[in-house]
């Protein structure tokens, strides 16, 4: 069974993260599958928007950490560049339903689409600080610029949970609706867009999107750069073990171990 599901009905295509029993944590297949249905649907004419929601009781919980622990990807082209691009390239609408867990990508990645709406029970994290990591996906940019930078930093320097009541309080969703009805209102949404001239849905977007993307681009390549520093690093691979291992990190060792 494939971790990306698809299905086009009406013009809306519909995608559907997978992987359920690993709260749909994105894998580098994943990431490189899921970049090459965004540039298929792009190219299809007959995909007018994208539906994007997870299978099972969550979201997605971000990268796979045991994979990111054996095979860290580089600064370089990586499966997940390849979505990025993917992303700030694709000029047709998204809406996103997201219920359950948001962690991580799961929540950066939201930043590319154009409608998301969370469940009441849905659950948010940026937890990149907790495991020795940076932004990604061009949020070190898009979250300051929609949000502030206090409450940017609040979230990215703290790493703690917040609720979807809290994200749409923050911008960060555009609104909060019962978890039974999530998919249903997204369905609605996307079924309301794919009956809009595509045309001009694709030129408004454009529109939208011209006066940050030059500047989303440049936070991508930054972030790159220093993600792939930081995951090879020891706090990162203290970080990473200690998540496997479910238990309490311990960076004093290593900052001790540096000053020998």
């Amino acid at each position: 069974m494939t971790d990306i599901l698809t299905e086009r009905s009406g013009g809306i295509l519909r995608v559907e993260l997978n992987r359920p029993e690993k709260k749909n944590a994105m894998t580098g297949a994943m990431y490189t599958q899921l970049a090459n249905i965004l540039i298929d649907a792009a190219e299809d004419e007959e995909t007018r928007v994208v539906l994007w929601h997870g299978a099972g009781n969550d979201f997605c919980a971000g990268n796979d950490a045991g994979e990111f622990l054996k095979a860290p990807p580089g600064p370089g082209e990586s499966p997940q560049m390849q979505l990025m691009h993917a992303f700030v390239g694709f000029e047709k609408p998204i809406v996103a339903a997201v219920q359950g867990a948001a962690v991580g990508g799961g929540t950066t990645m939201l930043t590319h689409c154009d409608v998301v709406y969370a469940g009441e029970g849905a659950r948010f994290q940026l937890p990149f600080i907790n495991l020795a990591l940076t932004p990604e996906f061009g949020s070190s940019y898009s979250l300051p610029a929609r949000i502030g930078h206090l409450r940017a930093a609040e979230l990215f320097l703290l790493g703690e949970r917040f609720s979807a009541a809290r994200a749409a309080e923050l911008g960060l969703v555009t609104r909060v609706v019962p978890d039974d009805g999530l998919f249903a209102t997204a369905m609605e949404t996307a079924q309301k867009l794919a009956a809009n001239p595509g045309g001009a849905l694709q030129a408004s977007k454009r529109l939208l999107k011209r006066g940050f993307i030059d500047q989303i681009k440049a936070a991508i390549d930054a972030e790159a750069q220093e993600f792939s520093e930081r995951l090879r690093s020891a706090e990162a691979k203290e970080a990473l073990s200690a998540f496997l291992e479910k238990r309490p990190p311990n960076f004093t060792k290593i900052s001790a171990m540096a000053a020998e």
